[in-house]
């Protein structure tokens, strides 16, 4: 049975919804917005979490109110399918991605909402219990790069391990710095986006120093021109892909057959096509790890649990919510990170 056939046919009654905004200053020049999605039915509540990267989309979301017609009684992909024909935007929006975001936010909530309403966790009726995840740090090295931020959470947290987004900017001593340290797990190449603030065009010389400075290190989301191949192609077992991936279609199209790619739920959308790339990947021995997109709330738990599940000791990019602030705050969970499901639902425990 596929993981999806395991869930599809749970009952879900959905009486309302409601919609509650979170913010978190990250900087003076961006302020994360996400929005809560709360499905309530039978008693119970289901959340969710759609963390669409576009402020005013979410505030429009706020201001337009609960308004889509999913009060009723349906299995998950009946719900799921009435979902695909809603507009979960009064305009746009602006990247056609944020359609999944959003829906994954809804999806995700109706999973926790039907779970809860059947007395079961996820792990229970998908044959799985959670084990510790292995995570790591994720992030850039600011402007101008320095290498001072990981060192003062090395200093807290001695065992860390960090996704590092790679830039032109980058100079030899901050390459030799990182070797030093010896804490890379992963490059971020960010070669996969365009037009957005984390754009980093093909620049060969990164793409050189990078494969020859970290030789254990995945290489992911490269940008595939004829000089970034020449480089790559000896080392294709370790490119792996992040911002390509929305389903098993995309997986299928990569240049390589990939040892490990990054499965993030949001990116999915819908339930059964995340559960259909976790037997994708599965039945062909491919690794998968997650990835988080700046959450706040109860979506950082639904990645953590989905790791703690599926793939737990890969190098997750779930970490705790603290390992994204300018200081290192004192007391955070340390890799492996225990993983707690709620009796019902899905949800962990926080």
């Amino acid at each position: 049975m596929s993981l999806y056939d395991a869930v599809r046919e749970l009952p879900l009654v959905v009486d309302s919804y409601g919609l509650e905004g979170r913010e978190h200053v990250v900087s003076p020049q961006f302020t994360r917005k996400t929005t809560t999605i709360r499905l309530v039915g039978g008693g119970e509540e289901g959340l969710g979490e759609d963390v669409t990267y576009d402020g005013p989309a979410q505030d429009a979301q706020l201001a337009r109110g609960p308004v889509l017609p999913l009060a009723g009684a349906w299995t998950i992909d009946t719900f799921s399918r009435h979902l695909e024909t809603q507009p979960l935007f009064a305009e746009g929006p602006e990247r056609h991605e944020f359609v999944d975001y959003r829906r994954w936010g809804f999806e995700s909530a109706a999973l926790d909402l039907a779970l809860r309403q059947a007395g079961r966790s996820l792990g229970d009726i998908v044959g799985r219990a959670p084990r510790p995840v292995t995570f790591v740090a994720s992030g850039g090295l600011g402007d101008p790069p320095s290498t001072g931020r990981l060192r003062a959470f090395l200093a807290l947290y001695p065992t860390l391990r960090f996704k590092l987004d790679a830039r032109p900017d980058w100079t030899d001593a901050i390459f030799a710095e990182l070797q030093e340290l010896g804490c890379v797990d992963s490059i971020d190449l960010k070669g996969q986006y365009s037009g957005t603030v984390v754009d980093n065009p093909p620049d060969p010389a990164l793409y050189r120093e990078v494969i020859e400075r970290f030789p254990d290190a995945w290489l992911e989301d490269p940008a595939l021109t004829d000089e970034t191949l020449e480089l790559l192609d000896p080392h294709a077992g370790r490119v792996t892909w992040d911002a390509p991936i929305h389903a098993v279609a995309d997986i299928e199209a990569l240049r390589w057959p990939p040892r490990t790619v990054n499965i993030k739920p949001s990116r999915f959308g819908s339930v059964a096509r995340l559960f259909e790339a976790y037997d994708y990947c599965a039945e062909r021995g491919i690794g998968a790890y997650g990835g988080g997109q700046w959450e706040l709330g109860v979506g950082r738990g639904h990645i953590q649990l989905l790791a703690a599940l599926f793939h737990p000791d890969t190098p997750n990019d779930v970490a705790p919510g603290g390992y994204n602030a300018t200081e290192p705050p004192a007391g955070l969970p340390v890799s492996p990170l225990t993983v707690t499901a709620r009796r019902t639902g899905f949800q962990a425990e926080t």
